[in-house]
């Protein structure tokens, strides 16, 4: 082993992180598309149908996003009329985000999605448990 080994690609466990991230994104889009949004707004919504009403700040640590990156995908999302954002009463500096009626109703538009993934990766309901639980451990320990 040279040193430069550590540099081929097919030894970076970055590589293939980055790549099947980029491609299950890119097969969602059709799905997607079909309800006129887009991934990031898709996985914010997953947590808006959860949770009805999250701070950004939650909202944030749910997706592993800053507040850049979500301040304009909520001001999308909410043109769209599936969110409401308003400040806390209790804190202004805090600013919530709900669910409205029109996004209740788009889950039921989006309830399909996860199945139709499921026909593009094709693993085995127990490789699924382990992917999920070996992704969350790496990203717990970073």
């Amino acid at each position: 082993m040279n040193k430069y080994d550590s540099l081929k690609l097919e030894n970076q466990l970055c590589f293939p992180l980055y790549a099947a991230s980029k491609e299950i994104v890119r097969h969602y889009k059709p799905f997607l598309n079909e309800l006129d949004m887009t991934y990031t707004q898709y996985i914010a919504m997953m947590v808006l149908w959860e949770h009805k009403e999250v701070t950004v700040k939650e909202l944030g640590n749910y997706l592993f996003l800053d507040s850049g990156t979500l301040t304009p995908l909520l001001k999308t999302i909410e043109k769209k009329g599936w969110v409401e954002r308003c400040r806390s009463r209790e804190d202004e500096r805090v600013l919530n985000v709900s669910i409205t009626e029109k996004g209740e109703k788009l889950r039921e538009q989006a309830v399909h999605v996860r199945e139709q993934m499921a026909e593009c990766v094709k693993l085995e309901k127990e490789e699924q448990t382990q992917l999920y639980a070996i992704l969350h451990k790496i990203l717990n320990n970073l």
